[in-house]
């Protein structure tokens, strides 16, 4: 594994903030959304605190029974609504599929504060990848309520580093909330925390820039792949060559996945999260004049290749339940006249040695 990705040893370099008066504080800490990061977060910082367990609320209750299975009554609660998450905790986590999700879920927090009497102060971590602007409008929304927090905290890595607690959280908006929860997240389910002031659309922008990197790479590493493939390049040699020239752990990662087709959204990042956040991207240069090609392309080769997908699920010839964002490739692969699945077992350009 590279040192990048390994944990830090100690805390110095990777909060930016001093320890909190009370760091272990007895608070109590809930969270919304156990999806493929959601769950993990919630696994470590259940195994990490060391007073009160973990509230969780899933919209879907199985994934709250699993994780309660998984860890016990002294490590989990589950919430019985998103009412009841708000009552019961003084710190919420959420974790949701887009931007919809999220607003809902945070009216229904809006609508519990309003309910209750309490004076207890809550802080509530927006850790879903939206556009920013809605950002500003759940901060507006929560801190209208006495005693009531909002921060944005996005997170940077795939489910295997959330497992492993090697995320990195990206936090904006009110000094002390971001404290206590950074000494919550670091080393539990982070190993760094990136402070970005008190605006609390300037995490969710990073993050933005953060996946379209990641995704501008992805889509040139599908298109050479594509082009050793046609040119009759075994595809193992185009991989070996790719991880030694650029031996960074998450471009080999996706690199693997596109030549081996380990497309298992499950697994990893699904594809309608891909073209969700790559619409975000394409928006936001768009309302700031900043051309990115680059992501214009990738989208429409992830929607190829969701289009592909769907007609293979109503054939019932799907290997899979929903796709990975890599299987881009798959767009890129039709596109060239090729397959969309099967990379190196195509045809292409064989030079005879001479």
């Amino acid at each position: 594994m590279s040192d990048a990705l390994l944990p830090p040893k100690d805390k110095t370099d990777t909060l930016p903030y001093s320890r909190p008066v009370t760091p272990d504080h007895g608070r109590r800490v809930g969270v919304y959304g156990l999806g493929a990061i959601g769950y993990s977060v919630a696994r470590n910082l259940a195994n990490s605190l060391s007073i009160l367990p973990l509230v969780v609320y899933n919209r879907t209750s199985a994934k709250s029974e699993k994780i309660a299975n998984e860890l016990g009554p002294n490590k989990i609660l589950v919430a019985q609504s998103p009412a009841d998450l708000v009552d019961s905790c003084d710190i919420i986590f959420t974790f949701l599929a887009n931007d919809e999700v999220v607003k809902s879920a945070y009216k229904q927090f809006y609508q519990a504060l309003q309910a209750t009497s309490s004076v207890t102060p809550k802080i509530f971590v927006e850790s879903s990848t939206t556009y920013p602007t809605v950002a500003g409008e759940l901060d507006n929304l929560i801190s209208s309520v006495p005693h009531a927090r909002f921060i944005s905290c996005p997170v940077f890595g795939a489910p295997p580093a959330a497992a492993k607690g090697l995320l990195i959280a990206v936090m904006s908006g009110d000094y002390r909330s971001k404290k206590e929860v950074a000494y919550l997240l670091v080393p539990a389910a982070a190993r760094k925390v990136v402070d970005l002031g008190g605006n609390v659309e300037k995490a969710p922008t990073l993050k933005l820039f953060g996946n379209s990197l990641i995704l501008g790479t992805m889509e040139i590493m599908a298109e050479s792949l594509t082009l050793a493939d046609k040119a009759g390049i075994d595809s193992s040699v185009a991989l070996t060559l790719l991880n030694d020239l650029f031996p960074a752990p998450i471009m080999t990662a996706y690199a693997d996945k596109m030549t081996n087709d380990k497309f298992d959204g499950t697994l990893g990042f699904s594809i309608d999260g891909g073209i969700k956040d790559a619409s975000h991207i394409r928006r936001l240069t768009s309302e700031l004049n900043s051309p990115m090609p680059a992501i214009d392309i990738a989208h429409q080769h992830m929607l190829t290749a969701r289009a592909g997908h769907v007609t293979k699920v109503q054939q019932g010839t799907s290997k899979y339940q929903t796709l990975d964002w890599s299987a881009l490739v798959s767009g890129v692969r039709v596109t060239a006249g090729l397959a969309a699945t099967g990379s190196g077992s195509h045809t292409g350009v064989v030079l005879d040695d001479e």
